[in-house]
């Protein structure tokens, strides 16, 4: 049987997973090896070998490493570090935002307008895996965006480090915008614009390009530069890869919900149209597939900013050393209880906060409502992955938790099923659906106990 790996390297553990007959009706999940990721020793290949060590404990010898198909997704070495810059803030600049996130990218910092020497500061602070440029419909304003490329190659010139731009904005300032980064040694892409037009999203060819300038740049990170010795297949940021799964899901059954509470964030994924009379109230458009990230929502990292959420009630009955029952990978009836708590308040503010809303404004004529937001009332299937969810005993009654008393959120009130990514698998079978779909969704379904 050929066997095939997929490794979900992350900032602390390094896991990977091994699967068989993906080409045929029976695939097989064969199993998985955990070890501490390397990437901050300055070698991502010995984490890889040792989690690969793990794994041929269980299963056998699993091949030579390099010629074996091996695939991987990856949040390490800080993840995929995005900056977007577009004209206004709920248009060119939002859009570049959805097509950043919905790629996998950790979102560090947006502007809006003209770029001043204080965003570059704060560029420069961050150093960006890539830098996303948009503004202007096409054929609108295009000066704004072709002064932002000129200023930015002008920072360059006198950077000693460069990152890759993709240019996603107006399609009559490509020429200038291109012209203005000649000679200056940066890597840019051009895409169509994200925001052709008003109220039109395009944000699927900007997605694409940020995946293949992640694939091609990561390999150069500190700590990943041997990953290509090993990883023979694609490389994609883990969370664009559970983006992916959550795809399939729509593609096969409908639309879908995905939550992955983690130590640090909590991200939700959901792929849904909205309904047809929602649609026709929003006041500005929502993409297809769409990824949402609370960096101050964890149950270990952030779990302090998780307790006040919580407030009096929980420090009462915790008492003031509640955070001596905190782990990262709680054990004890006293740890595990706090661990759930800290899930399901990450769970619940997490969905508010992806979903859209009412909203009613006066006027002459009146009241008139509109829909702000992401309308998730169609979503009929909900899935829990990540360590939180599917490793604590109650990850179901969290998830539906959430959904009680939804007020003015755009949440589904009925028909919800409510599953769990039971072998933690979803991001390695969404960068294998590319390659092995039907098989990739056998093991999903399998993985859901379906």
């Amino acid at each position: 049987m050929e066997k095939v790996l997929v490794a979900e390297i992350g900032s602390t553990t390094t896991v990977v997973n091994a699967f068989g007959n993906l080409l045929t009706e029976q695939p097989r999940f064969l199993g998985q090896g955990v070890a501490p990721t390397s990437v901050l020793e300055g070698d991502v290949r010995e984490g890889l070998r040792r989690a690969v060590e793990e794994l041929e404990k269980d299963i056998g010898p699993v091949g030579k490493l390099g010629e074996v198909p091996f695939y991987a997704t990856s949040s390490a070495a800080g993840g995929l570090k995005m900056t977007v810059h577009g004209l206004v803030p709920e248009m060119t600049a939002r859009a570049a935002r959805e097509a950043a996130l919905g790629a996998g990218a950790v979102l560090h910092y947006q502007t809006a307008g003209a770029m001043s020497e204080e965003d570059w500061e704060e560029v420069e602070h961050i150093r960006p895996n890539i830098m996303l440029l948009a503004g202007g419909v096409d054929y609108g304003d295009k000066r704004v965006v072709t002064e932002n490329a000129q200023r930015l190659a002008h920072w360059f010139q006198g950077a000693s480090w460069r990152a890759p731009v993709i240019f996603a904005g107006n399609v009559a300032a490509r020429a200038a915008a291109l012209k203005a980064f000649t000679g200056v040694g940066v890597d840019v892409r051009v895409v169509e614009n994200v925001y052709p037009d008003i109220d039109k999203l395009n944000i699927e060819p900007t997605r694409s390009v940020i995946q293949e300038v992640f694939e091609a740049h990561i390999t150069e990170a500190p700590g990943m530069q041997g990953i290509r010795d090993i990883v023979n297949g694609s490389i994609r940021p883990t969370p664009e890869a559970v983006l992916e799964a959550a795809r399939l899901v729509y593609e096969e059954v409908g639309d879908i919900l995905v939550f992955d509470v983690g130590g640090a964030t909590t991200d939700v994924y959901s792929v849904t149209p909205g309904s047809e009379e929602n649609q026709r109230l929003a006041l500005a458009p929502e993409p297809l597939a769409k990824r949402t990230v609370e960096g101050d929502l964890g149950v270990f990292i952030n779990a302090a900013q998780v307790a006040q959420l919580l407030g009096e009630d929980f420090r009462k009955r915790w008492g003031g050393d509640w955070q001596t029952y905190l782990r990262p990978v709680p054990r004890t009836a006293e740890e595990i209880a706090l661990s759930e708590e800290l899930a399901g308040c990450a769970l619940n503010t997490a969905l508010r906060r992806h979903s859209g809303r009412f909203r009613h404004y006066y006027g002459a004529s009146g009241r008139i409502t509109r829909v702000e937001g992401r309308d998730l009332t169609r979503v009929r299937w909900v899935i829990g992955t990540g360590g939180a969810l599917t490793r604590l005993p109650n990850g179901m009654e969290r998830m539906k938790a959430a959904f009680e008393r939804p007020g003015e959120a755009l949440l589904p009130k009925e028909g919800v099923a409510y599953f769990l990514d039971e072998d933690y698998i979803m991001a390695s079978l969404g960068v294998l659906a590319k390659d092995f779909r039907a098989g990739a969704w056998r093991l999903l379904l399998e993985s859901l106990g379906l």
